[in-house]
């Protein structure tokens, strides 16, 4: 299939972007649109950050969206889980139903913090926390910042390690800092999403992440190559899933690298699908996600 005329760096189709999925089924019988969720906001630093809340308890499944997306993109995920577990979706600060304040960075700290507020408001001592692609580096600061909260991570198709810098960058940064940002923005989601199995879908996330301010999209961009957050040698020590698309960004340099940050992780590449696997495959994502739950004993 032709591309766009468009360029864009390969590391950048991997770890921007998060989405959702389309609509599966509990038991076979309950659908996402039946569950209907407690509307929650919890507070940081007077900024209001949106859950959704399923079920009660002090641990807990918590879905981390990722750049210009929102929680309700995982509808088709979380009727998987509830019943087994508390399950929460978070809206991250500039995202969804959460505060989106202009004068502020969208960087990975903030938003660990934004789900340390929402653990705090829902009770919730320790999570499971499954991020997609900016998600990633999002639930890992999280994890360094408040590492007892956490009893496992779920990385779909995101990086653990920096894949450029902002002066590598600078050309396909500049055009989002300008008043065609919209043109730019658009173009880019056009080719992350050309291979998506639903023209249906596909058009809801594209109109979903082009709603997204101007500023959010910016500075959640810069703050994803700030140094600090991919440091070196910082393993992960909890149990670690991580479900990938094939990729060339995924090599096989990759993957030790991986395995070597994060002992013992569960590392697996699926063929046959896009950067939105989860909505590929929604039964295969869920089922792999349970298995692994279960097999770690963190769902009943």
């Amino acid at each position: 299939m032709r591309r766009p005329a468009m360029q864009l760096p390969p590391s950048w189709l991997l770890f921007l972007i998060c989405l959702g999925v389309l609509s599966v089924t509990l038991a076979g019988t309950v659908s996402a649109q039946t569950i209907k969720p407690q509307t929650r906001f919890a507070n940081l630093d007077g900024l209001r950050v949106h859950y959704d809340n399923y079920g009660n308890g002090k641990e807990a499944l918590v879905f981390i969206h990722g750049w210009t997306c929102n929680a309700t993109f995982w509808k088709a995920n979380l009727p998987a889980f509830i019943g087994q577990t508390r399950v929460i979706a978070i809206d991250l600060p500039g995202h969804g139903a959460s505060d989106k304040p202009e004068k502020i960075a969208y960087s990975m700290d903030l938003f660990a913090r934004a789900i340390d507020a929402v653990l705090q408001d829902a009770k919730v001592e320790r999570a499971v926390l499954v991020g997609h692609s900016m998600g990633t580096p999002v639930i890992r600061q999280f994890y360094r910042k408040y590492p007892a909260k956490v009893r496992a991570l779920v990385i779909v198709d995101g990086s653990l390690k920096s894949m450029g810098t902002k002066e590598s960058m600078k050309q396909f940064l500049d055009p989002f800092r300008g008043p065609g940002y919209k043109q730019h923005a658009e173009q880019m989601i056009t080719f992350l999403t050309q291979a998506m199995k639903s023209e249906q879908t596909r058009n809801e996330v594209k109109a979903a992440m082009l709603s997204a301010p101007q500023y959010v999209m910016v500075s959640a961009m810069d703050e994803m190559l700030n140094p600090e957050i991919w440091k070196e040698q910082d393993k992960i020590n909890v149990p670690t899933l991580a479900l990938m698309a094939v990729n060339p960004q995924w090599s096989a340099d990759y993957e030790r690298y991986v395995r070597d940050l994060v002992p013992g992780i569960e590392y697996q590449v699926w063929p046959g699908v896009s950067h939105f696997l989860m909505m590929d495959e929604p039964e295969k994502f869920n089922g792999t996600l349970t298995t692994f739950l279960k097999k770690n004993k963190l769902i009943r």
